[in-house]
């Protein structure tokens, strides 16, 4: 088959210039959003799969169901834990890394200001939350002591404020209570990032629960059999310790009963990226079969020259999967620098969105292909029309 010269088809592209541009924008708008709603549903489903350590163990109250800020258990249960399951968690010298926690969603102002008060996870700790926490390091300043907090890196964003307000020494009320930040703290990949930890004994007795505790976090000895680990842990909770109803459950397993919980969500994200695929093949159409109806004189004069349909359609093809690879290239890096980290407030606190491999193969796919569908139907069309009366078309 006698194919038009590549050189044909690139310049095509340069004759009508204010339409090549304007269909470019469409294609390249179609895949920035896209790229926007995939990053949003991969960051989501990231954090969720990362926040959970499958070497960590919540020990929580048998009613708090889904939601760990329900839970109250008794303060005893770190000592009851640090001695009789001293064999399945792990030890630094003297320190077991069990972690008593106290969560709360709070109302909190900042500056002593409270005209904008917004709600945010405030999580009791003490300092051996670094030994459970793993992800969590200090990043700047200090630990927490009395009438100070310790800030997420994105619990700026959770709160819907200025970074720069939650700097170290600034003031931050909660409850009401003026806290001094004594400093910032990381947790990349999980949802801690958007916390605001206080000193635990110091929180509960702001909160009126000065003898309750939410959780208490242990984190388990890494080369030992799990099962066997973790059955100990469900015999100290329903047996040995039955009068305070208590449970053990694998933060892992919090997080996979959250992600079940977030389908819906995660569903109607992805029928928004067919959608909006969709509607961009739909435009790449529209626009292909007026930029094609303008040129059914030219395909009737080249196929009197001896070139076949088939060989038109295919320089059309390669003009529209020119101008959509472009497009989509252009998006992807306009992704990659706006979207890429990017953090958004969200119900249980804040995370980043994340542009991965998968995100950016479906894009650039879902880009290429409206640039093949949207060229296709307007070429056959245009090039079932009889040579001679193409010929006379004005």
């Amino acid at each position: 088959m006698h194919l038009l010269p590549w050189e044909y088809g690139v310049r095509n592209l340069w004759r009508r210039p204010l339409r090549t541009l304007l269909t470019a924008l469409g294609l390249t708008l179609v895949v920035f959003l896209l790229l926007l709603v995939l990053s949003f549903v991969r960051g989501l489903e990231t954090t969720l799969s990362t926040s959970g350590d499958p070497d960590v163990v919540i020990i929580h109250s048998v009613m708090a169901e889904d939601n760990l800020e329900n839970s109250a258990i008794a303060d005893s249960v770190p000592t009851l834990v640090k001695a009789e399951l001293a064999e399945v968690v792990v030890s630094h010298g003297p320190n077991q890394a069990v972690s008593p926690e106290f969560l709360v969603s709070s109302v909190i102002g900042e500056g002593g200001d409270d005209r904008h008060p917004s709600l945010a996870v405030i999580r009791g700790v003490r300092p051996e939350v670094f030994l459970v926490r793993r992800r969590a390091f200090l990043e700047a300043g200090t630990f927490p002591q009395t009438g100070e907090v310790l800030v997420g890196r994105l619990a700026a964003t959770k709160i819907g404020i200025d970074p720069a307000q939650l700097a170290i020494g600034q003031t931050l009320n909660i409850e009401g209570q003026p806290r001094r930040i004594s400093g910032r703290f990381a947790a990349p990949g999980t949802f801690l990032e958007a916390e605001i930890w206080c000193p635990l004994d110091d929180l509960k007795l702001q909160m009126r629960r000065p003898n309750d505790l939410s959780i208490v976090a242990v984190l388990l000895r890494p080369a030992a059999d799990r099962k066997e680990q973790l059955g100990e842990i469900d015999y100290f909770c329903r047996f040995r310790r039955a009068d305070l109803e208590l449970r053990g459950s694998p933060e892992s397993a919090y997080y996979d009963t959250l992600r079940k919980h977030y389908e819906p969500l995660r569903l109607m994200a992805w029928l928004l990226v067919a959608l909006v695929g969709l509607a961009g093949g739909c435009g790449a159409i529209n626009t292909m079969y007026a930029a094609v109806a303008g040129r059914v004189r030219e395909f009737a004069a080249l196929q009197t020259l001896g070139f076949p349909r088939r060989a038109l359609i295919l320089s059309l093809l390669q003009e529209s999967v020119l101008l959509a690879a472009l497009a989509t290239l252009t998006a992807t890096l306009l992704a990659l620098l706006l979207l890429q980290g990017l953090a958004i407030r969200f119900t249980m606190g804040a995370f980043a969105l994340h542009l991965d491999p998968l995100a950016i193969l479906v894009g650039c796919g879902v880009g290429l292909a409206v640039g093949v569908l949207g060229a296709l139907p307007p070429a056959v069309r245009a090039l079932r029309i009889e040579v001679a009366a193409a010929l006379k078309a004005i």
